[in-house]
């Protein structure tokens, strides 16, 4: 049976639902429609907070409240095919829907390592479907000893959350030689690192888990050293992969680092279907290269750039590049990261300066509940523009590294940072002599 929907949206988290709405905003007279293949989603950045910070896991569903305030229909079925000549969408219980526009915001899929006996019951990949996920929690509850493998953001959350279970033994394996290898340098990745030695946490750094043993369950893990740990459940922390399938078995041109190929406006190669999200390709910032960067934040922004975009251009929302803004919380500390670190951005051959501050969040220090705060800012050497920063501290921690962020995007000086005008309280900010973003601006201006 054929069903007509003018903008019809494949995907029903964050990406999804930002689009769709920010269509309506745009375009009222569109008939739009929602299509999710799950009955209820989650809050994928809220996922490591099922276990044990909120008092149900129900507490991290995703809300389809704006698309109800917003007239837009939401069906709930799996997309099998993509019909382009016809514009077409044929779904698993054989309905078709005929759209004027596409958005794909697909996502992605765990991914599972190559390690033997990965498929033993008791190993986790981290789906965002709550009823799976749900399952999955009674299952690590019951569990003494857990092991995460990957010790990036989702590992490093899984193990923090983790820990906080009752009677759990935590161990988390990375095959790189620090934590967050990807998103931070080595001194902000050791501050990560000791956050999770203190709650208790096993941190297995610079290595692999060669196999799983255990006669159909997980009953242990044997490391690439030979040492053999008993463990009873298995989360794999160790990231996503683009899910592709139904654009490229439409004829859709993947990028090199094989998600969807966009333009600056979220075009595919199909000028009426547009990718959102992680399974649309990523391109970085300063390098323009493919960047596997997969976030909430990053996947919205996009969303908002394609829903505006559908039937008619505005320059102002094109896709200047990913920046990569990260954070994270451990057991109170918070860490951020946006654009280049000083490991990647040499390694991508930029000639850096780089500007540090430490100091703390409330002035005066002696103020309660006080925390330190550490910053590094990554400077081009002979344009002064900033390429990147880390921040580590207090929860202002969490909206320092969005001001890093931003200064990223507008490609801010040094000179500019130094001069940054700033609203400052004692119990809010650190002291405005004393601005951290701005001391780093400083450091790396007098090294200039």
């Amino acid at each position: 049976m054929e069903q007509r929907a003018h903008i019809l949206v494949i995907g029903g988290g964050p990406a999804g639902i930002v689009s769709a709405v920010t269509a309506r905003k745009y375009y009222p007279d569109r008939r739009i429609s929602l299509m999710k293949d799950v009955e209820q989603g989650v809050i994928p950045c809220g996922i490591p907070y099922m276990f044990a910070s909120l008092k149900s896991p129900d507490e991290n569903k995703l809300s389809h409240a704006a698309l109800v305030k917003n007239n837009i229909e939401v069906i709930v079925d799996e997309a099998i095919h993509i019909n382009r000549q016809q514009r077409t969408v044929l779904t698993k219980t054989n309905q078709e829907y005929v759209y004027e526009k596409l958005i794909l915001a697909t996502g992605s899929l765990p991914t599972t390592p190559p390690i033997r006996g990965i498929d033993k019951k008791g190993v986790y990949p981290i789906y965002k479907d709550m009823a799976y996920l749900k399952n999955s929690i009674q299952g690590i509850r019951k569990s003494q000893n857990v092991l995460i493998i990957g010790g990036g953001f989702i590992g490093v959350e899984f193990a923090d959350e983790v820990s906080k279970i009752d009677n759990v033994n935590v161990y988390l394996a990375e095959i790189m030689p620090c934590l967050l290898a990807n998103s931070f340098d080595a001194e902000f990745a050791e501050i990560a690192e000791e956050a999770l030695k203190a709650e208790g946490v096993t941190v297995l750094t610079d290595t692999r888990v060669e196999q799983v043993l255990g006669s159909g369950k997980v009953e242990g893990i044997r490391l690439s050293n030979g040492r053999e740990i008993p463990v009873d459940c298995i989360i794999l922390g160790v990231g996503g992969t683009p899910n592709t399938r139904l654009a490229a078995d439409a004829g859709l041109d993947l990028g090199k680092g094989k998600g969807i190929w966009v333009d600056e406006y979220m075009r595919t190669t199909d000028p009426d279907i547009f990718a959102v999200g992680d399974c649309a390709g990523k391109r970085d910032f300063y390098t323009r290269k493919d960047t596997p960067v997969m976030l909430a934040s990053t996947a919205t922004a996009e969303a908002r750039i394609a829903g505006a975009n559908l039937y008619a251009l505005k320059v102002v929302r094109e896709n200047k590049g990913t920046i990569a803004v990260y954070s994270t919380y451990i057991d109170g500390r918070v860490l951020g990261s946006a654009g280049l670190t000083e490991n990647s951005a040499q390694r991508e051959g930029f000639e850096i300066v780089t500007g540090t501050s430490d100091g703390v969040d409330k002035h005066p220090p002696t103020l309660p509940g006080v925390s330190t705060v550490k910053v590094k800012l990554v400077f081009s050497k002979h344009s002064g523009i900033i390429l990147g920063g880390q921040v580590a501290g207090g929860i202002s921690c969490g909206e320092m590294v969005n001001l890093i962020g931003l200064a990223v995007q507008k490609r801010l000086s040094f000179a500019e940072l130094e001069t940054l005008q700033l609203a400052t309280h004692p119990y809010l900010t650190s002291a405005p002599t004393v601005y951290p973003i701005v001391r780093a601006a400083q450091d790396a201006s007098g090294k200039m």
